[in-house]
């Protein structure tokens, strides 16, 4: 990517093998006193997937101006299976919490788990008020990550050409929890959502899709929600070459935005704002700022959990969001002013603020 400060060490992670479930922690700055990180539990997580997710979290709270070293942890189980979660989840925690206790690894939610499973944790570390909040049936967290996803695109189309949400459209990528907080948020904002995937396929309209029945569907069908809209399904994937919207998010796993997909975009995309960690590879970040696509950071647009989780333990649900979209909005404004994109100006301000409190900072979080 161009104009992107080249780290000059970077020592690798420490990864742990857990011993309770089949799993690991990984610390993105050895030697770092607190690092912090959500919890994934996935069939297929890969210790390299993981990794990534660590570095991401480095970026994310260097973005924020935080001395907090990134970390991450996967657990390989099935989400859908409650019975078996909840014991791989109590083990987990039983086994990493000499690490929290200390104050070494600091970890939530992430992709398969929910406050809840984190719960013989915070006995003595108590999550704020709000981030325990359930929202017309939502967990507070996935609202508040959606919101600051639209913030984010909002803040960029109104920098960059002078005009909201208000008439325009998205195209959301895995259409789970966050991606609905993504669409509530664009349509109150005045959008419009286009398309939505699932792993069960995409579906699109572009007068607008009914969020509202989408989004029922959903509770009642889990991802094959879209086979029962009524309208023709085709594979996920297509969801980035067939649809013409002005922001595009990428929700599920990382790397999605490859060379390929980067050039398959259709000339009315103006902006990619990640929901997913990752989703960008270097190649891929590269064709976008040269067919002038706005690739925005992704650990910026997702930061609200992180902002959240650092609130006052009275904060009330308003407060948080409007802290998390003041930041994310300030956050993307000055990286839009960098001139290799905003990519790029956040990698440099994250990058920026490591190199003062740890050292030189490792390589920016994008996808092999």
């Amino acid at each position: 990517m161009a104009n992107e400060p080249v780290a000059e060490r970077d020592p690798g992670p420490e990864i742990i093998e857990l011993s309770s479930v089949p799993g690991f922690v990984v610390f993105d700055l050895p030697g770092a006193a607190v690092s912090a990180g959500g919890t994934r539990l996935a069939p297929d997580v890969t210790a390299a997937e993981v990794a990534l997710l660590a570095r991401a979290m480095t970026y994310k709270y260097g973005a924020l101006g935080v001395k907090i070293g990134g970390a991450k942890a996967g657990v390989r189980g099935d989400p859908a299976d409650a019975a078996g979660k909840a014991g791989l989840m109590a083990r987990f925690c039983a086994e990493v919490r000499p690490m929290t206790d200390a104050g070494r690894f600091l970890t939530g939610p992430d992709m398969g788990t929910s406050e809840e499973d984190f719960a013989p944790l915070r006995q003595d570390r108590a999550a704020p008020a709000a981030m325990r909040a359930v929202v017309s049936g939502v967990p507070f967290e996935d609202v508040l990550t959606g919101y600051g996803v639209a913030v984010a695109a909002d803040t960029a189309l109104r920098t960059q050409w002078g005009w909201g949400w208000e008439g325009r459209s998205v195209a959301i990528e895995g259409f789970g929890k966050v991606g609905g907080g993504v669409a509530r948020e664009v349509i109150r904002r005045g959008g419009r959502v286009a398309a939505v995937s699932t792993l069960a396929g995409y579906i699109c309209d572009p007068r607008g899709l009914d969020i509202g029945l989408l989004l029922a569907l959903r509770d009642v069908h889990a991802d094959a929600c879209v086979a029962h809209y009524g309208l023709p399904v085709g594979p996920p994937a297509d969801l980035f070459s067939a649809v013409g919207a002005d922001v595009v998010v990428p929700g599920a796993r990382p790397g999605v935005i490859g060379t390929r997909i980067a050039g398959l975009l259709p000339p009315s995309v103006r902006v990619i704002a990640p929901a997913a960690n990752a989703p960008y590879t270097a190649g891929g970040a590269d064709v976008l700022r040269r067919r002038g696509i706005l690739a925005l950071p992704d650990f910026v647009c997702n930061a609200g959990a992180v902002i959240g989780y650092r609130s006052a333990l009275d904060a009330t649900p308003e407060q948080v969001l409007a802290a998390a979209g003041t930041t994310i909005g300030e956050l993307i404004r000055d990286a839009l002013g960098h001139q290799g994109g905003p990519l790029a100006g956040a990698c440099a301000r994250a990058q920026g603020f490591v190199r003062g409190w740890w050292g030189e900072p490792p390589g920016p979080p994008f996808a092999m």
